[in-house]
């Protein structure tokens, strides 16, 4: 159970190393009076607000600010990606919509947040045990911080997607509130479980499959499981790789994959294998001493990770099964400034544990190492089974539906390591929260739009340089 304390809108969170245990237990009704008590303070209402803060905002300034340990001739792509609608925008703007929405109201209720909650963050992938689970898949920004911030940021999102895809004001408002209901309700339930089951709570695709509405959408989700089964290490090995002077090596493909110009970069990835190796249990050491390193290159991923030091690892077995690890730069969570330093040294440690906290199953590679130069990376599988709900041409049904899912897995995502019953006596069992995040969502979308239109103009103008790949 997460501590609740008195927080207004203008409160900068202090630092706490991590979700904390409760003095003391309290029953699940003593637990739920104490979150109807905190609407005393905080009205529901309250959240349907967005009023950009009365000090000059400039988007374009911080984003700017997020780039300054990034690799400079990479920054372009990044600007690229996020100009081609205002969902691309809210993609790669975590760092802007953490400093929205820090000045927006909230309980004091802190759980493992992802901070970068939105609708593309979620998706099918492979557990350990190989059985293909709908979760959160995105930890880059995952940090302690008020539960608001991501269920705010994913309703929004849901706006922003409809919008930019040619639904009415009200079909996307309609999504959003469909997100924050199923959260609302989920987590009332999860509220009533004991710790066990909450932890072993999972939506998988089969799940997903059987409970389908019509025909129709089972056959939808049936074809999105059997081309997720599909995107394993054998099929991407092939795409990416070709044998050169009978070795397998990584295919150049700039500027989105490519070799480093260091002599020295293989050593420096034999070290960071031995760091990440470390952080592994004993047995899964034992797997991964099975494969031996054949090369590595510098690989551009998402949005809002384009310009970090990104890399994949490609390695084989005795008998030349292959691996591919994927080493992803951890920088400091763009929550940071605003809910207070993690409680690991390393990001990618903090990345990890977050993970590991809001997941119903992780990556068996998953893990953490600390470069040369003192850069912290986190470490995961390429790929395997990891596949994203498409949401071009999307319809309302479709959406509103996707938005259900979506919120019923942040809802498992906080019980786990918030109090739910408290969160669920604030919200309650009525709609008022759903109603207003409902209205936020839709005057973020708008804020949203304003803001890619300052990257366009800042791009036309001259003050950023941006790259436009081909699609």
């Amino acid at each position: 159970m997460a501590i609740v304390k008195k927080i207004t809108s203008k409160t900068k969170i202090e630092t706490t190393k991590a979700v904390e245990a409760p003095p003391a237990f309290r029953s699940r009704e003593e637990r739920i009076n104490a979150g109807r008590l905190l609407r005393e303070r905080v009205p529901r209402t309250s959240h349907a607000a967005w009023l950009p803060p009365a000090k000059h905002r400039d988007p374009i300034a911080i984003l700017e600010k997020s780039n300054e340990d990034r690799l400079q001739e990479l920054v372009p792509i990044r600007y690229g990606r996020m100009l081609r609608s205002p969902f691309t925008f809210l993609r790669g703007s975590a760092a802007l919509m953490a400093h929205d929405l820090s000045i927006t109201p909230n309980t004091g209720i802190r759980v493992q947040v992802c901070g970068d909650c939105h609708l593309l963050n979620f998706g099918l992938f492979a557990t350990p045990e190989r059985n293909l689970v709908f979760d959160l898949n995105d930890f880059d920004e995952t940090l302690p911080a008020p539960w608001e911030w991501d269920i705010k940021r994913l309703a929004a999102s849901f706006a922003v997607a409809g919008r930019n895809g040619r639904l009415s004001d009200a079909q996307s408002r309609e999504a959003a509130v469909a997100c924050v209901s199923a959260y609302r309700e989920n987590l009332r339930e999860y509220s009533k479980m004991n710790p066990l089951e909450v932890w072993y709570s999972c939506l998988d695709a089969q799940t997903l499959i059987d409970t389908a509405p019509d025909e129709k959408v089972r056959k939808i989700r049936q074809q999105l499981t059997e081309k997720a089964r599909t995107r394993v290490v054998e099929s991407v090995f092939p795409k990416i790789a070709e044998h050169v002077a009978g070795r397998p090596r990584i295919v150049d493909q700039p500027p989105i994959l490519y070799h480093v110009a260091d002599p020295e970069f293989l050593d420096k990835v034999r070290d960071g294998l031995a760091e990440y190796r470390a952080t592994l249990s004993d047995e899964r050491r034992v797997l991964l001493d099975r494969y031996r390193l054949e090369d590595a290159a510098l690989k551009v991923v998402g949005i809002g990770s384009v310009g970090t030091r990104c890399f994949i690892v490609l390695m084989f077995s005795e008998e030349n099964h292959p691996l591919i690890l994927q080493f992803k730069e951890s920088c400091h969570s763009v929550l940071e400034p605003y809910a207070g330093k993690s409680q690991y040294e390393n990001q990618g440690q903090r990345v990890v544990m977050g993970q590991r906290l809001m997941q119903s199953s992780s990556d068996i590679f998953l893990g953490w190492a600390r470069g040369r130069g003192g850069r912290d990376f986190f470490v995961r599988q390429l790929r395997d089974m990891k596949m994203s709900v498409p949401v071009e041409g999307i319809s309302a049904a479709q959406l509103k539906r996707y938005a259900g899912l979506c919120g019923s897995v942040l809802a498992r995502a906080h019980a786990k390591s918030g109090d739910a019953a408290t969160i669920s006596g604030y919200l309650g069992k009525g709609d008022t929260f759903d109603e207003a995040l409902g209205d936020f969502s839709l005057a973020y979308a708008s804020q949203t739009e304003q803001d890619h239109a300052v990257l366009v103009e800042a791009v036309n103008s001259g003050r950023l340089e941006a790259l436009v790949e081909e699609e």
